[in-house]
């Protein structure tokens, strides 16, 4: 009976290896769970106001909510890029495409807040309907987990100048790009929903 070889053994371990800290993506899954519950009492709360709800939904600018969608998915690519070049040894592309991602969460907070100012200045606030209620407090908390994303990046690609990731070690920007990616896939569901859908 033949023994698998040691190299055999760690390759096929380093495929089944999660990306980043168990810590993380616990974290990302109680992330998650409180979305779903906000996604889920806007969808309720939707079905009994359907027609209000379509009413004000046309207030809202698509083609800005577009705009950050691609801006959050072109973020995310380029994290995709600085795990890949981690785990190449290119240190220059690491810190490039962290500063890239970092940039275009900067373009998503921009946008949302041109929107905000529009809405604030014409008296729309989270006590005007229930709709208002929903989109403010929806993509508001989404909001704030962006700066919290971004925090992340900028520490990331302090540590990248440094020489920190590598073939060596990529755990800790696995982390970050992990929760980088929550963050996109969470306003890649919260768009159509609170956006587009009627």
């Amino acid at each position: 009976m033949s023994e698998s070889s040691p190299i055999t053994n760690q390759a096929a371990a380093s495929t089944k290896r999660l990306p980043g800290d168990l810590a993380i993506w616990f974290f990302i899954m109680a992330e998650m769970v409180a979305f779903a519950v906000f996604f889920s009492a806007y969808a309720f709360t939707r079905a009994g106001h359907v027609e209000m709800f379509n009413l004000y939904q046309q207030t809202l600018d698509r083609n800005l909510g577009a705009l950050n969608t691609v801006l959050l998915i072109t973020g995310s690519w380029f994290i995709v890029l600085a795990v890949q070049a981690a785990h190449r040894d290119d240190q220059k592309a690491i810190s490039r495409n962290i500063l890239l991602g970092f940039l275009c969460g900067g373009g998503f907070l921009a946008v949302k807040i041109i929107e905000y100012s529009a809405k604030f200045g014409a008296g729309i606030s989270m006590s005007t309907n229930t709709f208002y209620m929903f989109y403010i407090s929806l993509t508001f908390f989404h909001f704030m987990h962006v700066i919290l994303g971004m925090v992340i990046l900028a520490v990331l690609w302090f540590q990248s100048r440094k020489g920190v990731y590598g073939s060596h070690d990529a755990n800790g920007l696995e982390s970050g790009a992990a929760y980088w990616h929550m963050v996109d896939l969470l306003w890649i569901v919260l768009f159509p929903l609170v956006y587009v859908m009627r």
